[in-house]
């Protein structure tokens, strides 16, 4: 089987490449296929996160495992199938941790494997990479009451706080 794949870079401009890669692929495969199509050299680290269908971000999966536990956590281990399905046909790409470029990634379709298509191949592609990757804005929502440092002034010390009354208070 082959995925058809839309990549969108999140900046102002239109910048698009639609793809086909065997659902087969690894995660990795699906990272080298998109620094190639975006004109990267694929040299710095790079993550998928799972999503849902409103593109908020889950649960990461990391170029290379950099956790000392034994689950070995990497985009190696996980294949496309297994991951993109018509269900759950959305991830957040997100390349070179310093420049943040960021990648929708959606599942467009699943056809029947041709063997007149080389893959991974791009099938499309609209836009050009902008030489800097856009400035990401992280804005916190406004507080009620539009002082947010009055929040942190209303509890002195930490030690005023009551945790023994705290599990009582979640439950």
């Amino acid at each position: 089987m082959i995925y058809k794949i839309r990549l969108i870079l999140d900046t102002k401009e239109d910048v698009v490449r639609d793809i086909a890669i065997d659902f087969n692929d690894s995660l990795e495969d699906l990272h080298n296929t998109i620094t190639n199509a975006f004109g990267f050299d694929g040299t710095e680290m790079a993550a998928f996160y799972l999503t849902d269908g409103d593109w908020n971000q889950g649960e990461e999966i990391p170029l290379f495992d950099m956790n000392e536990t034994e689950a070995n956590i990497s985009m190696q281990g996980f294949i496309l199938r297994d991951i993109l399905t018509e269900d759950k046909g959305k991830l957040l790409y997100v390349y070179d941790f310093f420049s943040m470029w960021t990648f929708y990634v959606e599942l467009i379709s699943i056809e029947e494997k041709t063997p007149q298509v080389e893959l991974p191949s791009i099938l499309l592609s609209v836009g050009l990479v902008p030489s800097e990757a856009p400035d990401k804005e992280f804005i916190s929502e406004d507080s009620s009451n539009g002082d947010d440092d009055d929040d942190f002034d209303a509890m002195e010390n930490f030690d005023d706080f009551d945790f023994d009354n705290f599990d009582e208070l979640m439950n």
